[in-house]
């Protein structure tokens, strides 16, 4: 499928086949492009500017030139020269490539391995011309008869087969290469491109497994669905197009992967490959018959939904507001949160003091909705506390910990996550409405039952029973209904049960425990993994019944409900869950920790890791006193992933793998920190130079504007003005005082008691208990009656003659009444 449009007449694609786009700039009032010259910076005023699409790609396909592109994916803008590069294949729209003179595809002399349908097609109509008219004969001329495999049109055509080798020669330019299935030939490079490649008899033929290098399952399935039904839909401008899982299956070549392919056209990732919404399905799902719908859009704004769906919507803020105390820095991350959190719109109705009482309404509400956390540091705080560390759990926490550390009789150490992990992992994992298809309930129990060995026909037949009839079953424990009242603890059952079956027996038996453990610890909402003896997974589901003993089954008689949400009928699913505490033929519940809820999700719902997609909410992160602790001991190898390009999903993704956990992690695009820095704060020497090359740092300094100008006769404007002026001319500008000191004052009485228990406590502090110099700042020169602070000279004791000390000794004492003449309105 072409990514060209009106509106985008030049698309390049990497080595990985994903599509980048010449990008323009918005600034001076003009919609241009801009290209580098040879030899020339990235400097803007460097650039060559143009607004026309021939400009630049005369510049990049014939001049070689370098110019602004990005990823269709979002991420960073760069200058990029194709074949230089990532860039090795364009698409160029087919007017402007006829005035440069040039091919309306091509790329580097590195040979792609697969072609777009679009391409295909069109060798496919120059075989037809070949056929009519004796067209591009230098080329398929050369090719004598098809003798193995043929290619299977998207199109509705007369003739709907083309011989492999001819397409693929015409679409290389190439007249010598092999038809079949190593990485280079024919068959191979169309089957990779998403087309069916067929016998003379118009019969699918399944590529060898002995070749890696070929697509196969749910990608298979994805690209054959796009190409043979999505895109020809799209093209008769049809509204919606309906997929039968029979027909796919059929058309492929597929046998019994009915499940496979519901799962595939049901997933997340073919709806973003086909540019369509989440499609309606008939009921039974899976099945041959279940039917998928996709409601389409016509191709130019499927082309347009490409680009706005695929490029986020967000950037991750790192964002430290920093400044003097008492600016207000923690009064505002409450308005920053809030603004991220819910919107520009919302956050400007919110802005103000007089509408700080709602404002704090919407943010409680969003900490309650776990989507704002708040954390003070501090220098005893550690990674172990922010992110992960294992801390002491008795052994009823521990539980089946099987990889936590026994350290000593009574308690183990567990691996706990910190505040930094926890919002991480909620904001990838963020549904946007309850009870949304895409996730699992992580807080759920999930439970291992082994049926039987799919090998064994006498198991394989058990095992179909319990899929085909929603039922998990086990036969351990005897012919007892577990049910009956009596049965309330483990004594009664397991007493009951020796009874039966042999009175002299001692020590108890495993099969009772699996059976107690299947009627009494399982729950209705519980999952369970059926396994096939070998720690491979068959279905997955959710408990739906209570346990109930059927007397007349002729295996297995107690039983419970369970509705599936994944089923690998075909055994073809190599299973990516592997629980180490499976034991074979059992029923048991699994330690949460072990449980891969990630692979999980991904077998479940076709889908790749989770990450937090475009239309999940955004989360943020307080870190308040941000440089009181030290940076590198608490982010740790952290600090990487909190760049905004290094997020989940971005382009330059990381992931690590935790110390403690042994999980792997990623810092998701939808979370954002802000942390307050306080200038004054002199506990660390310097801010962490990681920390400040990954923050954006915004000023907050002293804003006497807020201020009244008569507040009990004082103008508190002038009165914070003329402090910090004086702070500024003997210390330093970073150590002033805040607004925030004044903003709650009503009466002349409250100014004297911020200015006698904060003010002047903080000017002592700043001047290390040096009183003539916060007697200066306070106006106090010695001269005049005194205003803040009274001076007692000391006489020397007897002993000891004055001319032993440089300067006169002073006593300094707060007054009890302040004279503020100096800043009376």
């Amino acid at each position: 499928m072409t990514l060209l449009t009106p509106d985008r007449r030049l698309v390049f694609y990497d080595r990985e086949g994903l599509p980048y786009r010449p990008v323009r700039d918005g600034g001076k009032g003009r919609s241009i492009f801009k290209i580098k010259p040879k030899g020339a910076s990235n400097r803007a005023d460097e650039a060559i500017h143009t607004e026309h699409w021939l400009e630049v790609a005369r510049a990049m396909l014939i001049d070689g030139l370098a110019a602004r592109c990005q990823a269709f994916s979002g991420g960073s803008v760069n200058y990029l020269t194709i074949g230089a590069q990532k860039l090795v294949r364009y698409e160029l729209d087919p007017e402007i490539a006829r005035e440069l003179g040039i091919p309306p595809e091509g790329g580097t002399n590195e040979q792609p391995s697969h072609f777009s349908r679009a391409a295909i097609e069109a060798a496919f109509d120059a075989f037809e011309a070949f056929r009519n008219r004796g067209a591009h004969a230098e080329i398929f001329g050369v090719f004598g008869e098809p003798r193995d495999y043929w290619v299977r049109s998207t199109r509705d055509r007369e003739n709907h087969l083309y011989p492999t080798k001819p397409i693929v020669g015409f679409l290389l330019k190439k007249t010598q290469l092999n038809g079949g299935w190593e990485q280079s030939d024919a068959a191979a490079r169309l089957h990779n491109s998403g087309f069916i490649i067929v016998d003379r008899d118009d019969k699918p033929v399944l590529p060898p497994e002995r070749y890696d290098h070929l697509i196969r399952d749910a990608d298979r399935i994805r690209l054959c669905a796009l190409n043979y039904f999505i895109e020809p839909a799209r093209e008769k401008g049809a509204l919606e197009v309906s997929i039968r899982a029979g027909d796919l299956a059929a058309a492929i070549g597929l046998q019994d992967a009915f499940p496979n392919i519901c799962q595939a056209l049901g997933g997340e990732k073919f709806q973003q490959l086909a540019q369509v919404p989440p499609p309606t399905h008939t009921e039974p799902n899976p099945s041959s018959s279940t039917i998928f719908t996709y409601k389409l859009a016509s191709q130019a704004e499927a082309a347009t939904m490409t680009e706005e769906t695929t490029m986020p919507t967000r950037s991750a803020t790192n964002l430290v507001l920093y400044g003097p105390p008492g600016t207000g820095k923690t009064y505002r991350t409450a308005w920053e949160a809030v603004r991220l959190c819910l919107g520009e719109q919302v956050a400007a109705a919110l802005h103000g003091d007089e509408k700080r009482d709602a404002l704090m309404v919407e943010y409680r509400h969003l900490v309650s909705e776990g989507r704002i956390e708040f954390v003070t540091f501090h220098q005893s705080l550690s990674y172990e506390e922010f992110v992960e560390g294992l801390r002491p759990s008795t052994s009823d926490e521990a539980g089946e910990g099987f990889e936590d550390v026994e350290v000593g009789t009574g308690f183990r150490l567990k691996a706990h996550d910190g505040v930094f992990k926890r919002i991480s992992e909620r904001a990838r994992l963020d549904q946007v409405s309850e009870g949304s298809s895409r996730r699992l309930d992580r807080s759920a129990r999930v439970f291992k039952v082994a049926l039987g060995n799919r090998q064994i026909e006498q198991d394989r037949h058990r095992i179909r029973f319990g899929l085909d009839n929603s039922l998990i079953h086990v036969g351990w424990g005897g012919d007892i209904d577990w049910s009956d009242e009596r049965f309330e603890d483990f004594n009664e059952i397991y007493s009951e049960w020796r009874a039966r079956k042999d009175p002299d027996a001692t020590g108890h038996d495993g099969n009772i425990v699996i059976t107690f453990s299947f009627r009494a610890d399982m729950q209705v909402g519980d999952y369970v993994v059926v396994s096939d003896g070998r720690d491979r997974m068959q279905a997955f589901g959710r408990v739906t019944g209570e346990y109930f003993y059927d007397p007349d089954a002729a295996f297995h008689p107690h039983r419970r409900h369970v509705e599936w949400l994944w089923r690998d009928e075909a055994g073809t699913e190599r299973s990516r869950f592997y629980a180490r505490a499976f034991r074979r033929h059992s029923v048991y519940k699994l330690n949460q920790s072990l449980v891969d809820w990630d692979a999980l999700e991904a077998i479940v719902f076709g889908d790749e890791t989770p990450r937090a997609s475009q239309s999940a909410r955004d989360h943020v992160l307080i870190i308040d006193e941000i440089n009181r602790a030290n940076i590198s001991k608490v982010f740790g190898e952290l600090i990487t992933l909190v760049e905004p390009d290094k997020r989940l999903g971005m382009p330059n993704e990381i992931r690590l793998i935790l110390p403690y956990s042994k999980k792997p992690f990623a810092v998701p695009a939808n979370l954002h920190i802000i942390g307050t820095m306080n200038t004054a704060d002199r506990s660390i020497a310097l801010l962490d130079t990681a920390l400040r090359r990954r923050f954006t740092f915004r000023e907050l300094m002293p804003n006497p504007l807020v201020l009244p100008t008569n507040t009990g006769g004082i103008d508190l404007r002038k009165l914070l003005t003329t402090i910090n002026d004086r702070i500024e001319f003997l210390f330093d500008r970073e150590h002033q005082i805040g607004h925030a000191y004044f903003t709650g004052c009503a009466t002349r009485s409250d100014v004297e008691e911020v200015m006698r228990h904060k003010v002047i406590p903080l000017l002592a502090e700043y001047f290390y208990e040096d009183w003539s110099k916060v007697a200066a700042v306070l106006g106090d020169t010695g001269q005049g009656q005194a205003r803040f602070l009274e001076a007692r000279r000391l006489a020397a004791p007897a002993s000891i003659a004055e001319d032993d000390f440089s300067g006169e000794k002073l006593r300094w004492r707060v007054k009890g009444q302040f004279d503020f003449s100096e800043f009376e309105v």
